[in-house]
C-alpha cells in the first residue's frame, strides 16, 4: 500500500524527474501555458505552485532559492516580473488544468495546464458581458392567449382605418 506517499514518481528516475519538472516549470512560466499529460500536469502544478509562492518577496534569497530549481534566468525574472505582480494578492491555486481529451496515438489522458491570472477567457466576469437576452421556445398558454388577443386588436384597427 502506498500511504501517504505524495510523490507522482511518473516511471523516471529521481534525476530524470526533477529535469523533466523544471523544464515544464520553465515552459509554463514563459509561454504561460503548456499542453501535457494529466499525471505530468499534477506533478507539475505540485512542483510549481510554491516557487511562485517564493516569488512574492523579491529578495535575493528568494530569487536564488527558485534559481536552483529552475536554472532559466529568463524563466526566473519572467517569474519575479509580471508573474509575481499578478500574483501578488492571490493566497494560492496559481495553475488551472484543464482536461482536453485522450492523445491518438496512445490515448493518454490530455490537458493544458496554465497560469490562472494570464487568461484573459477565463478571467471576464459576468458582469462585465452583456446579458444575454433569454428566449424561450415553446409558447405557453398564457402566451399564446395574448398573441390572439394582440392579432385581434391589429384587425380591429386596421378594419377601422
Amino acid at each position: 500500500m502506498r500511504h501517504n506517499k505524495k510523490v507522482r514518481h511518473l516511471g523516471r528516475t529521481k534525476s530524470h524527474r526533477e529535469a523533466l519538472l523544471s523544464n515544464m516549470a520553465n515552459s509554463l512560466l514563459l509561454h504561460k501555458r503548456i499542453f501535457t499529460t494529466v499525471a505530468k500536469a499534477k506533478a507539475l502544478r505540485m512542483y510549481v505552485e510554491p516557487i511562485i509562492t517564493k516569488a512574492k518577496t523579491d529578495t535575493t534569497h528568494s530569487r536564488r532559492n527558485v534559481f536552483a530549481l529552475l536554472r532559466n534566468k529568463y524563466a526566473v525574472q519572467e517569474l519575479f516580473g509580471p508573474v509575481a505582480d499578478k500574483t501578488a494578492n492571490r493566497p494560492g491555486g496559481y495553475t488551472r488544468i484543464i482536461k482536453t481529451g485522450f492523445r491518438q496515438g496512445d490515448a493518454a489522458a490530455v490537458c493544458f495546464i496554465e497560469l490562472v491570472d494570464f487568461n484573459e477567457n477565463m478571467m471576464s466576469t459576468p458582469a462585465d458581458k452583456q446579458p444575454v437576452k433569454k428566449t424561450r421556445r415553446s409558447r405557453g398558454k398564457k402566451s399564446a392567449a395574448k398573441a390572439q388577443e394582440s392579432t385581434a386588436e391589429e384587425a380591429k384597427t386596421e378594419a377601422a382605418e
